[in-house]
């Protein structure tokens, strides 16, 4: 996640720490056995970055966020907790509010100067600051999310393809509009990275299944994590006409002010995030645990390979809320065309089981909004494409890329820094 723009402010002002331990006893899909603690006390005020412990297998977690956001860093703080509970032998500690850029160098450093084992950035200007550090203390294992750099070595890469459950909610979005006759959407950025515009094709080109003349409006907010800011986006769009509005950012304000408004959100990132609020249509969502017991387990056992890892549907470490297994749809979804919902359920059923992913949500033909194809029918986007900004990183160029805004979408693109 996130960009630079973000304001940085001193990390021994905002940032809060935490730690819990788990023993050797815990297993995959079983309670923590009795004795273990992976409860954190947290504090905050000046930062004092959590001791390892001898004999444990030491995991640290930097969220841009509380822990408690409803949203991304708590999808990722409880990631880590499932890792406690199922990784033999686990100590495990989080930093929250962290900042993005220069200033995070110095969390990423002192944790691998205490001796922490495994140490995971979940924000995408944790980036660079994480690769230099990896650099300068090769025994720890760094795991970035949401970037693209890998040193090979010891630092990784690492996200999911969230566009396939963005691309469904637009289908449900463009539904509901359609239904209610004010076919406009709505889509809160956060900030003008590759990963945000890929999100927002995905859900236009979700739109467009459903509602071929649904029209979609964007805001920028720059900030991934502001809850006043996220109203104040949300209430724009709403609005400026906007029937349903979708948030990339963390918290689910967009959902509070839908239901103000007496209109219809989508929300992101984790299920409470959606559920009791009737005026939520669904949420994609992230299912982190199993994802990082697997990876800890290979750094532990000294078999990961770090480089660029990029899970799709299948692995099932995403769900839509409302649609998995267990879940009921909200209420929004009761009266939409029986064929719409079946479609949305049939193309699910397709991506958990590897046979529809994030190539085939960005098939062609893709034409952009000012009328030019950008990809002829018949061919894919490449991952490269999906990842960057043109010309791409040295020795994995794009040559689409992710700097166009699909058809459906009324707003000329933000302008690159």
């Amino acid at each position: 996640m996130a960009s630079t723009r973000l304001r940085l402010v001193s990390l021994f002002a905002v940032a809060a720490i935490a730690a819990g331990a788990c023993n050797a006893t815990a297993s995959p899909g079983a309670s923590t056995a009795a004795g273990n603690d992976c409860t954190a006390g947290t504090g905050s005020g000046n930062l004092q970055v959590p001791d390892v412990v001898a004999g444990k297998f030491n995991v640290a977690m930097v969220l841009i966020g509380p822990h408690d956001d409803g949203g991304w860093s708590q999808a990722h703080y409880e990631g880590l907790q499932y890792l406690c509970k199922n990784l033999a032998g686990s100590h495990v500690a989080y930093v929250e509010l962290v900042p993005e850029g220069p200033d995070s160098e110095q969390v990423f450093r002192s944790l691998a100067r205490k001796g922490f084992n495994f140490i995971i950035g979940t924000s995408f200007g944790y980036m660079d600051p994480m690769d230099k550090v990896a650099k300068d203390f090769p025994d720890a294992t760094f795991l970035h999310l949401t970037g693209f750099k890998s040193n090979g070595k010891n630092f990784g890469n690492f996200f999911g393809a969230v566009e396939d459950f963005k691309y469904l909610a637009g289908m449900l979005a463009g539904s509901r509009a359609k239904k209610d006759g004010n076919p406009k959407i709505g889509y809160m950025a956060t900030f003008p990275i590759p990963e945000e515009i890929r999100l927002g094709n995905a859900i236009a080109r979700g739109v467009a299944v459903t509602c071929p003349e649904c029209k979609i409006d964007v805001r920028f907010i720059n900030t991934w994590h502001d809850p006043q800011k996220e109203r104040d986006g949300a209430a724009s769009l709403f609005d400026a006409g906007a029937q349903v509005v979708f948030t990339g950012a963390d918290t689910p304000a967009v959902a509070t002010v839908a239901k103000e408004k007496n209109k219809w959100a989508v929300t992101y990132d984790h299920p409470s995030s959606c559920a009791g609020n009737d005026a939520c249509l669904t949420a994609p969502y992230w299912i982190w645990g199993p994802e990082y017991t697997r990876i800890g387990q290979l750094v532990k056992d000294k078999k990961y390979t770090a480089g660029y890892e990029y899970f799709d549907a299948n692995s099932k470490a995403m769900g839509l809320y409302g649609f998995m297994t267990g879940e009921t749809p909200q209420k929004g979804i009761s009266d939409l065309p029986p064929a719409d919902v079946q479609q949305v359920k049939d193309l699910l059923a397709k991506m958990l089981d590897g046979s529809f992913g994030r190539f085939d949500v960005f098939a062609g033909p893709i034409k952009d909004n000012t009328g030019k194809e950008l990809l002829p029918a018949g061919q894919k986007l490449k991952q490269s494409d999906l990842d960057q900004f043109p010309p791409g990183a040295p020795g994995s160029e794009c040559s689409v890329c992710m700097y166009w805004w699909n058809e459906n979408i009324t707003v000329p693109l933000p302008k690159l820094s």
